[in-house]
C-alpha cells in the first residue's frame, strides 16, 4: 500500500483469505528524510492504518519499520493508536534514527524531544525491540549509533519490555539491514513468533 500526499491510498497485492498474520508494507510517495517529512508520513500512516483496519477487521497487530519508517511508527502509537481501539503487540525498529542524524551526544534533535514528551502515551502492553546495525563503533555507516540508542530513552518504563540488539559484521550498513540474516532471524522470532526456521 502507498499513502499519496494527498492521503490517497494505491493498493497492489492481495491477501490470501487463509492468511492470518499478513504481511502489509506501507510506503509513502513522499518518502524523503527530514523533521516535517517524518510527521506528516506519520499522519498518512494513520490514514493507511485506519483504512485497514476498516477493510480487515483486526484488533491486534504487529510492526516493523526500518530507519524512518520506526520514527513513523513510533509518532503513531504515542499520538494516533488509542484513537483506533487496535491493540499494539510487538513493535521492532530497525537503525531507526531517534535523535536523527545527530551525532553529538549532548544535542537533542526536535524530534526526539519530541518523542520524549510523548512517551506517556505510548502502549503499556507493546513489546519493543529496536535493533541498530554496526560497521564500527559509531554506527551503521548513515545513522550514528548514539541517535538509534536513544530508543532506550523513549521505550524503557513506558512498555511491557525493551530489547535493544547491535547487529554487526556483513550487512550490518544501514541500507542493508532488513535483508541481514541475524535481522531476518530476529523478525521471524521476535516478531512473527515463528519457531522452527530454517535461516
Amino acid at each position: 500500500m502507498e499513502v499519496m500526499t494527498d492521503g490517497t491510498l494505491k493498493y497492489t497485492g492481495s491477501i490470501r483469505p487463509t492468511d492470518k498474520q499478513p504481511i502489509i508494507v506501507v510506503g509513502f510517495e513522499n518518502h524523503r528524510d527530514g523533521y516535517e517529512t517524518i510527521q506528516k508520513q506519520a499522519k498518512w500512516f494513520t490514514i493507511a492504518f485506519k483504512a485497514l483496519q476498516q477493510t480487515y477487521h483486526f484488533n491486534h497487530f504487529s510492526a516493523m519499520g526500518h530507519s524512518n519508517g520506526g520514527l513513523v511508527l513510533t509518532i503513531f502509537l504515542e499520538d494516533d493508536v488509542a484513537q483506533t481501539k487496535a491493540h499494539a503487540d510487538r513493535l521492532m525498529t530497525i537503525a531507526s534514527p531517534f535523535n536523527l542524524e545527530e551525532s553529538d551526544q549532548n544535542v537533542d534533535t526536535p524530534l526526539f524531544k519530541q518523542l520524549s514528551q510523548h512517551r506517556k502515551h505510548l502502549p503499556k502492553s507493546v513489546t519493543v525491540y529496536s535493533i541498530a546495525g554496526s560497521e564500527g563503533y559509531s554506527g551503521d555507516g548513515i545513522v550514528p549509533f548514539d541517535s538509534v540508542n536513544r530508543g532506550k530513552l523513549i521505550f524503557q518504563g513506558q512498555v511491557k519490555s525493551f530489547t535493544q540488539m547491535t547487529v554487526t559484521g556483513a550487512n550490518a550498513n544501514h541500507a542493508d539491514l532488513p535483508e541481514n540474516q541475524q535481522i531476518v532471524g530476529l523478525i521471524r522470532q521476535d516478531l512473527l513468533k515463528m519457531t522452527g526456521f530454517n535461516s
